[in-house]
């Protein structure tokens, strides 16, 4: 397994562990149990950018500009 492998497959599964923190916190049935996964959901988050940081500099998650005249284009198409 290599080191690209190794972080997508970390990344998936913070990106997973976010999605359970976040209806947790949302159906919280009282404040405790409610800051305690919010608290969760806060650290799972820094974790994923922090790898997803990490995978853009070793060149593992590249990140592309789109120019205007296609996001444009994109926003006519959702509108009509």
């Amino acid at each position: 397994m290599n080191d690209k492998l190794i972080m997508e497959s970390i990344l998936l599964l913070l990106k997973s562990s976010v999605s359970v923190y976040l209806h947790g916190t949302l159906e919280a049935s009282n404040k405790l149990i409610h800051n305690t996964l919010k608290n969760g959901l806060d650290e799972i988050m820094k974790m994923q950018f922090l790898v997803f940081n990490k995978m853009n500099e070793c060149g593992f998650y590249k990140l592309t500009n789109v120019d205007k005249k296609r996001i444009s284009d994109t926003l006519n198409k959702l509108n009509n």
